[in-house]
């Protein structure tokens, strides 16, 4: 299942590939949700093949696994640190 919403202005897609019991895929959401930003959601425990497809993409089994663009951020820690280094901007503003 991929759930979608639209994205501001000029920022590249995110895409968020997730399972329903996954803690760190719920603060990857409200961290996303807090910065107004918008994501398609992933959810790889209804759907084998998007497992499949997430972990061919990021070379990772674990959730989340995070994307801005073609670029893969990672899990939650990966995506806090990026954020705290404040390189996590210079990938939102790509699409501008």
């Amino acid at each position: 299942m991929v759930a979608h919403a639209s994205s501001p202005s000029g920022v590249p897609p995110i895409t968020l590939y997730t399972s329903a019991t996954c803690g760190y895929c719920v603060a990857a959401k409200n961290f996303l949700k807090s910065r107004g930003l918008t994501w398609d959601e992933v959810r790889i425990d209804l759907d084998p093949a998007e497992r499949e497809r997430m972990v061919a993409r990021a070379r990772r089994t674990t959730v989340p696994q995070i994307f801005i663009g073609d670029a893969h951020v990672g899990g939650y820690d990966d995506l806090m640190a990026l954020h705290r280094a404040g390189k996590l901007e210079a990938l939102l503003d790509a699409g501008q």
